[in-house]
């Protein structure tokens, strides 16, 4: 199709000329491609539980898995909605989950868990894009209220008897630095090995899933304010041990229930970064992470509306300045 365009007296020949509905700007990126980069990236973190845990690590994500699955699923098919388990992320809603309990947990409750990050936290909002907190996140939240000593019980490293421990925020004893680096020591399926949780997150980055502003204006927020509040002394061993890691590179990244504009990014990744910090150190409660994470989704909302960029090209009202 040809077509001429009059720009200031001068006539322009617009060649091909092409007439289309949005998007207008197009992208090979799936909701697909994206998921299996997140799965990719956890895969180093998974080989970690299974070596520190036992084939029981293996066993506990693979049901939550499956049933996160098969609830996005039967939940789909009841309310007569297109399924989309093929997009995978209910696959990572499952792992994510299987990642914040310990590998000694009884198997209903990770299926418990795993059925309400879909059906609660995700597909009763509308499904993926729709929900507004973290789904793995608000399950772990529910399963500790439901089922207190079960979630705070954690199988101590090979090497030692099978008895359940504490994790080292829970006593309060820190191991070497190198060790909670690598991963040994007491934690949850996904928790405990910094070393692979960072190769995931760094493979995220690279592939341009996630931005480096969240997780590293997180972790580097709580650093600071932990220095601040007198923990200046185990500062290292606070950050390699709980979930910041797991929860700044694969939680608080969520696209759904995480700011857009970089600015909003930033001021979200510091409020977790804040409360993550005075939470550990005069909460009641040793770990903070997954709190922090939801209290910052539902605020994200507002941080979007406050920090989105100017509309240039809209007329002012009359009278505004």
């Amino acid at each position: 199709m040809e077509e001429k365009m009059s720009t200031n007296g001068v006539e322009v020949k617009l060649d091909n000329l092409i007439v289309s509905s949005s998007p207008h700007l197009r992208s090979n990126e799936t909701v697909q491609k994206t998921m299996l980069d997140v799965i990719i990236a956890l895969v180093p973190a998974m080989i970690a539980s299974v070596y520190f845990f036992g084939v029981r690590s293996a066993i506990v994500i693979a049901t939550s898995v499956i049933f996160a699955v098969l609830s996005e699923w039967a939940f789909e098919k009841f309310m007569h909605r297109p399924v989309t388990i093929s997009d995978l992320s209910a696959v990572v809603t499952g792992i994510l989950l299987a990642f914040n309990v310990p590998a000694n947990i009884p198997l209903y409750m990770i299926a418990f868990g795993a059925i309400f990050a879909i059906v609660i936290a995700k597909q009763i909002y509308g499904g993926l894009g729709q929900n507004f907190v973290n789904p793995a996140l608000a399950a772990r939240a529910v399963m500790m209220v439901s089922w207190t000593k079960e979630m705070a019980n954690n199988f101590i490293m090979p090497g030692a008897d099978a008895v359940a421990t504490s994790t080292p925020l829970q006593t309060g004893k820190m191991l070497s630095v190198m060790d909670m680096f690598i991963g040994k020591m007491p934690g949850c399926l996904g928790e405990v090995s910094a070393a692979a949780l960072i190769l995931g997150g760094i493979y995220l980055i690279a592939r341009k899933v996630i931005s480096w502003r969240i997780p590293v204006i997180y972790i580097a927020t709580t650093a600071i304010l932990l220095i601040i509040f007198g923990k200046a002394d185990v500062v290292v061993p606070q950050l390699f041990a709980g979930g910041l890691m797991l929860g700044a590179f694969f939680m608080a990244t969520d696209y759904t229930t995480s700011p857009i504009s970089a600015k909003g990014q930033i001021i979200f990744a510091f409020g977790c970064g804040l409360m993550t910090a005075l939470i550990r150190v005069y909460g009641g409660y040793p770990e903070g992470v997954s709190y922090s994470i939801l209290l910052m989704n539902i605020c994200a909302p507002m941080i979007e509306r406050f920090t989105q960029p100017k509309v240039f090209g809209v007329e002012k009202k009359r009278g505004a300045k």
